[in-house]
């Protein structure tokens, strides 16, 4: 996905000269291309990320399109009130991304994990969130993301789970993307690295499961369609399972047509202890087997009633 990431970012400097990239001391061999082929595009503000949103505002009112780039609790966690300020209450078009995003980060404990970045922005009035499964769903968020009038936040989680579509998808403002059809009454609407374990118990259960690149707007008229044709839901985040994707589907719901909803997503928890990747999930409870437990007891329950 981070090389996705990095051609994207080539890509649209090439083709515009108004895009400039402005990240905090990271990502140096993620950018080689891009500092190789766009030199003057790239600014390293430091160590100092609420300085550098305050710079890409600048950037942005004198008719650029500047990408702020940082881990993901960094940018925007750290940064939370320059966003609010600086960009979002005169919504100028300035892309924050997001790396790390979750617990990728294990090793590196709490300082470093970010699953409530999300949930911080959501509340944020004019910011637009954006949450890729794979490559091919990052490659075509950028792509809009760099279109949008106002801002935006792109959330990448940074371990490789694999592809979960076979081409680039044609993604629609606010819509979730169907990646699997099937006939089970309840439905998977998962976001981001947790897509790919949607899909493996989506072909356990036969159910129909949705890729949520898009977190805020969300399209609500079509979550009211989904629901009208099921029975229940289950939510997949690699975030807190209050203030992401479950909880912004349980507005929808709410609104409209209320449903049982199963919100899979980290607890009220920080991590306790420390080591790869698959052990942080293993821990929250967001692996595959963990999720396996929780989800087959709740859709059988709703395929029985």
């Amino acid at each position: 996905m981070r090389t996705a990431f990095s051609n994207a970012l080539v890509e649209a400097a090439t083709q515009d000269e108004r895009v400039v990239l402005l990240t905090g001391d990271h990502g140096y061999a993620l950018f080689d291309e891009f500092r190789k082929r766009c030199p003057g595009q790239y600014i390293n503000a430091g160590i100092a990320e609420q300085n550098m949103v305050g710079v890409a505002a600048g950037l942005a009112k004198a008719g650029l399109r500047p990408i702020v780039y940082g881990l993901s609790a960094f940018i925007p966690v750290r940064v939370l009130e320059q966003i609010k300020i600086d960009v979002c209450y005169e919504k100028l078009p300035v892309v924050f991304t997001g790396d790390g995003a979750g617990l990728v980060y294990s090793t590196l404990g709490t300082s470093h994990q970010s699953f409530e970045d999300i949930a911080c922005l959501r509340s944020v009035p004019h910011i637009e969130i954006m949450s890729p499964c794979d490559a091919h769903e990052l490659t075509a968020c950028m792509r809009m993301a760099l279109r949008a009038e106002g801002p935006v936040y792109l959330r990448m989680g940074k371990a490789d789970v694999g592809q979960v579509h076979a081409s680039l998808p044609d993604l629609r403002r606010g819509q979730l993307v169907r990646v699997r059809e099937g006939h089970h009454p309840v439905a998977l609407i998962a976001t981001g690295s947790m897509v790919k374990a949607a899909c493996a118990l989506g072909d356990e259960l036969a159910a129909s499961v949705w890729s949520a690149p898009w977190i805020k707007p969300l399209d609500t008229r079509q979550v009211a369609e989904l629901a009208a044709g099921a029975s229940a839901f289950v939510t997949f985040e690699e975030h807190s399972a209050a203030g992401g994707l479950g909880g912004a589907v349980l507005e929808a719901l709410s609104e409209t047509r209320p449903l049982p909803m199963l919100r899979v997503g980290i607890g009220e928890r920080f991590s306790q202890t420390c080591g790869s990747y698959a052990h942080a999930m293993r821990e929250h409870g967001l692996d595959l087997a963990s999720v396996r437990e929780r989800v087959l007891p709740f859709a059988a329950r709703w395929k029985a009633s």
